[in-house]
């Protein structure tokens, strides 16, 4: 089993966070909703499939499994082709969890649940889904699915020697040309791990797994709810199979006109407002960490941070976790952290800051707590988790230029405007050395009625994103939520306001008459 621990996850940005080709005639065929749940396509027997309910438990180590099985959730496996376009091919299987109603007198239906990433597991999710919804969550079978090829699901598993490929190109040519080694060599153990299911990861055929997992649920029409990545996801799931989904909640969205290999690219000034309203958090606290009384002396002690890390590594950490910490991996620390402007990761980025300061001042490393020792180990070593899902599906979904030059034009652009953020949403990755996707990207053409959720201060889905989608979608609805550095809100963010617009939603099925503005709760 295989799900990534809260740190790493922190290290992993839950987001990712170009040419487009002509689809094949067959591929295309397969792109529309498949009528009478696929016999026309010859994919009947995946939407017909019996599925085998049973424990969770993968294993004697599965703990997750284990508190699945006690929450009452039951899981199963679903078998998909891997190639859409060969339904008698070679198979996968996508393993999904499911929390059954309980008010079955008033269910409404079933409702699967996508966290983001892309690459984000999701079957462990259906009794926190539940509790976030409140009473009716009773009245819904919550479905959670680990997308193809990550967690409990057929795997890929690149070997990466990094646990993110998301890194700064630093503030030197040679700390760029030293990227553009690194994320070849990326690509290349993708590749050689197994280049035969590379074309097959894609958003476009995790949606049509979807509506196999919506058939073979035995449902008519699905509800959904997806966060972050998960928003693209479930938009292009609108696109590909109009008339198979009933409630849909996009939480942090994307605009499908932004998605592809460099969807951090705009996020820079969120990014730099959220650090800055840290910084005055940090120097009110002063006292424990060190950094400054002031917002602009946190923000100076940042800058000296990143310069010092630019001369050589910093070296943290003691016995047998010592790390060292260069000018392409700080900005990826701070830019983890900001997404998310409550106490607790406030406090955590104050507590990394502390320690990188003092070993850009000098000081003999100390032992690092057991959050930022596994934060660090996950950046910079990779964990036991497989890797490299992440970018297999954003690198099957839209192609990504391909000339390393082109890459340090636009980061010396970015970086006079955005020297500490723009080499990082502008460097070069996987993707420049990437077979190129099977398909072009999905362009929205129908309109949704679906109910996006957007903080204004999001750093990572931005919320122009947000306001285009809405554009890209008349009939859609808008909760948004004033104030707040934060991303994804429903049932995470503890604001009661968005909560109970999007649990009305969810109830009713009927979406707000006009757009809803929420404020940040004090606290």
């Amino acid at each position: 089993m295989t799900t990534l621990s809260p740190a790493a996850r922190r290290a992993c940005m839950s987001l990712a966070l170009a040419t487009c080709f002509t689809a094949s005639p067959a591929m295309a065929a397969a792109s529309e909703a498949p009528a009478k749940d696929g016999s026309a396509t010859g994919l009947d027997r995946y939407y017909q499939q019996h599925l085998g309910w049973g424990s969770c438990v993968k294993g004697p180590a599965d703990t997750t499994g284990g508190d699945l099985d006690r929450a009452g959730v039951r899981c199963a496996d679903v078998t998909v082709p891997l190639d859409y376009t060969d339904p008698l091919g070679r198979t996968i299987t996508v393993s999904i969890s499911r929390l059954k109603a309980t008010d079955t007198r008033h269910r409404i239906g079933s409702i699967l649940l996508n966290n983001g990433g892309p690459g984000g597991p999701s079957v462990e999710s259906p009794p926190g889904v539940r509790k976030a919804m409140k009473d009716v969550g009773a009245r819904y079978d919550i479905i959670g699915f680990d997308p193809r090829f990550v967690g409990r699901s057929t795997p890929l598993d690149c070997g990466w020697p990094v646990g993110t490929s998301w890194l700064s190109a630093g503030t030197s040519r040679a700390g760029f040309d030293r990227q553009v080694v690194l994320q070849k060599s990326l690509a290349d153990k993708c590749r050689a791990a197994d280049s035969s299911v590379l074309p097959h990861i894609s958003t476009r055929n995790t949606a049509r797994d979807m509506d196999v997992i919506r058939g073979a649920l035995g449902e008519r029409k699905v509800s959904y709810l997806g966060y972050s990545y998960g928003t693209y996801l479930g938009t292009v799931y609108t696109q590909m199979f109009p008339g198979r989904y009933d409630r849909v909640v996009l939480d942090g969205a994307i605009s499908p006109n932004r998605y592809g290999p460099q969807l951090l690219k705009g996020s820079e000034r969120e990014n730099e407002k959220a650090l800055s309203d840290w910084a005055a958090w940090a120097a009110e606290r002063h006292d424990a960490y060190g950094l400054g009384r002031t917002r602009a002396e946190v923000l100076a002690t940042v800058d000296r941070v990143v310069a010092a890390s630019a001369r050589g590594p910093l070296t943290v950490g003691a016995g047998a976790d010592v790390f060292r910490i260069d000018d392409s991996q700080v900005p990826v620390l701070l830019f983890s952290s900001v997404g998310d402007d409550t106490d607790p990761t406030r406090a955590f980025l104050g507590e990394q800051l502390s320690v990188l300061n003092m070993a850009a001042q000098g000081a003999a490393p100390t032992t690092l707590s057991p959050n930022f020792a596994a934060t660090l180990r996950y950046l910079l070593h990779g964990g036991d988790e497989p890797s490299g899902v992440q970018h297999a599906i954003i690198c099957g979904d839209v192609a990504a230029p391909r000339d390393p030059r082109r890459y340090w034009r636009d980061i010396e652009r970015n970086r006079a405007a955005h020297p500490l953020f723009g080499p990082l949403t502008s460097n070069i990755g996987p993707c420049a050395f990437w077979d190129r996707p099977r398909e072009e990207p999905t362009q929205v053409r129908r309109d949704g009625r679906v109910l996006i959720v957007a903080a204004t201060g999001d750093p990572r889905t931005t919320y122009k994103g947000s306001l285009e989608l809405h554009k890209l979608l008349p009939s859609s609805r808008l909760v948004t939520l004033e104030g707040a550095n934060r991303h994804a809100l429903f049932g995470r963010y503890g604001n009661t306001c968005v909560d109970d617009e999007v649990n009305r939603y969810l109830a009713t099925g009927k979406l707000p008459t006009k757009d809803q503005t929420c404020v940040k709760q004090a606290g």
